[in-house]
């Protein structure tokens, strides 16, 4: 009886021990849940308040407005004065091209233009001296119209005293004789005045020909010295030098491509969203980056600009959707996005660089109601 009685008093005291541990593992079992309850919610709330306004992309890629540098004339490369990668400013000399040509030419120019001045003393003078003659020639016209008035004078008063008798017939006739002398001078010293001053046209006519190929001498002029400028190739732009192909001793023409120069420390980023992402995305909205090559690091910028259209309607081939079947492709549009860096950071970035770019769309929520409004209908 004694041992019966005893066993189950045995295996209460072997099962009390454990009931706190049951009860240990049950709050912690709890305690998980509601961590991971409070967890969700704290997501949820996140992804509602914020994590359905961010708009990400990995087609994303950084991107630099590099220069292309070509000469304007032709020639021999004689000085390369870059190395690859170097770092440039603008205005900065690149290239050199033979200049000796280029300088002959010059010369050539020059000296035409000295004989274009030279014409143009010479037309002066002999305007100059062509008007001395209409002087001339004016003073004795004039001395003529005097001589005519005089003898017509004395034949006037000659002419009673003949017929009086008191002046022989022979003295009238000599003064007529004069008088039509002196009237014939005159007519050819008019016809000299006329003739001179008709000269004075075809010298001023010839002074201004001159004048128009000295503009022209001067012009070619200013050629040969642009074209003498444009051996020596500077660098339009502040950079860095990439692509670099021309050598000391290449051949080149116009438009010959040389090199080129990156603006590194200007460089963007152009992230290609989805149509479906963009309809709340505006300019000057906030927009967090990852750059590939900086893992760990968080960049920061700000929309700048949306593309006109998206990237299909620019390619090479648009798609021509009416021609057959079609299969409806979400397209994507390029956004222009500024980087908010600093000099250091801009050291590491590189045109071409992948980056994942977050669009913050929360600013547009008012322009969605507007949207709303003006489209709404009863």
């Amino acid at each position: 009886m004694s041992t019966t009685a005893g066993a189950p008093g045995r295996a209460d005291q072997e099962t009390t021990p454990n009931a706190p541990a049951r009860g240990s593992r049950r709050g912690m079992v709890i305690g998980g849940a509601l961590l991971a309850l409070a967890a969700a919610a704290g997501w949820a709330g996140h992804w509602w308040l914020v994590g359905r306004f961010i708009e990400s992309t990995d087609d994303a890629y950084l991107q630099a407005d590099s220069v292309t540098i070509a000469p304007k004339v032709s020639g021999y490369i004689t000085d390369v004065f870059v190395a690859d990668n170097q770092a440039v400013k603008a205005g900065d000399p690149l290239v050199r091209l033979d200049t000796r040509q280029y300088q002959a030419a010059l010369d050539q120019a020059s000296a035409t233009v000295d004989a274009r001045n030279a014409d143009i003393q010479q037309a002066e003078a002999q305007l100059t001296q062509q008007r001395a003659k209409i002087a001339q020639a004016a003073a004795e016209e004039d001395v003529a119209r005097v001589s005519l008035r005089h003898a017509q004078d004395e034949v006037a008063r000659y002419t009673p005293l003949a017929a009086s008798g008191a002046e022989t017939a022979e003295k009238l006739s000599e003064l007529k004789s004069s008088r039509d002398q002196a009237q014939a001078t005159l007519a050819a010293d008019h016809a000299a005045v006329e003739s001179a001053r008709s000269q004075v046209g075809a010298l001023t006519a010839q002074l201004g020909q001159a004048r128009a190929q000295l503009e022209a001498a001067k012009a070619s002029a200013a050629q040969s010295q642009l074209d003498l400028n444009h051996t020596v190739v500077t660098s339009s732009i502040s950079g860095r030098v990439g692509d670099r192909t021309v050598r000391v001793g290449q051949y080149v023409q116009p438009g010959t491509r040389m090199l080129s120069i990156v603006p590194v420390q200007d460089t963007y980023l152009t992230a290609n969203f989805k149509e479906t992402q963009i309809g709340r995305m505006r300019i000057g909205q906030p927009v967090e980056i990852s750059v590939d090559a900086l893992s760990g690091h968080k960049l920061h910028g700000v929309v700048d600009s949306f593309s006109p259209g998206t990237g299909a309607q620019f390619a090479l081939l648009p798609a021509e959707n009416a021609t057959g079947n079609f299969t409806k492709i979400v397209q994507r549009v390029p956004v222009r996005i500024r980087l908010e860096t600093g000099p250091q950071t801009r050291k590491v970035l590189l045109p071409g660089m992948s980056v994942t770019a977050e669009v913050d769309t929360r600013s547009s929520r008012d322009d969605d109601r507007r949207i709303d409004a003006e489209n709404h209908r009863e």
